[in-house]
């Protein structure tokens, strides 16, 4: 979770996941073509026919029987192509065995954690070219303003714990303080060893 930033992550089997993802099918001609030439008009409509337990079904099982006007065909997962319809608000990518979905809705809190992560990599960044060893304690100043201050007050003791920050003040004036841009916010911070 950590590595990739995400909050949660939910395992779900295909029969959990059918009832959130949804999958179209379609005919793939190329394999079918060959094999079923004067039948694929009929295969076709069979195949639209198919809801979204049957897609599950044959990945799962890798195979599916078809019941066609005058006879019944057995079709491999191959036969198939199978895709994941988009779901509002989700990223969804998909491969024949593996579906992952990612909610992609940012929240408040979530948004101020990015900022806040953000605001830590320049810090950290400010700390390498001001020649600060890793140990060193800081002193961190940042200009006031209402959307950044906010961001870090709700993330403080992590921005402090990460940066290695005694003290976190906001300030109207930074003297010699090096402008910083997260996002759409401009801002000015300031660090000095403690």
């Amino acid at each position: 979770k950590q590595e990739v930033n995400v909050k949660e992550i939910q395992l779900l089997t295909n029969e959990e996941a059918s009832h959130l993802l949804v999958k179209s099918i379609k005919p793939n001609f190329k394999t079918l073509g060959p094999k079923f030439g004067k039948d694929m008009k009929t295969i076709s409509e069979a195949v639209a026919k198919l809801g979204n337990d049957d897609i599950v079904k044959l990945e799962s099982e890798g195979k599916i029987t078809l019941d066609l006007s005058d006879k019944s065909v057995e079709l491999e997962l191959e036969d198939f192509e199978i895709a994941t319809k988009d779901i509002p608000g989700w990223t969804v990518a998909s491969n024949n065995l593996l579906t992952v979905a990612l909610d992609m809705t940012l929240t408040d809190e979530l948004i101020s954690e990015g900022i806040a992560r953000e605001l830590v990599n320049r810090i950290q960044n400010l700390r390498k070219d001001s020649g600060l060893e890793l140990t060193d304690r800081i002193k961190l100043v940042v200009k006031k303003e209402d959307k950044l201050e906010n961001a870090i007050n709700k993330n403080k003791d992590y921005i402090c714990s990460e940066t290695l920050a005694d003290e976190l003040i906001f300030s109207a004036d930074i003297q010699g303080g090096t402008q910083i841009e997260i996002d759409d916010l401009v801002t000015e911070i300031s660090i000095s060893k403690t």
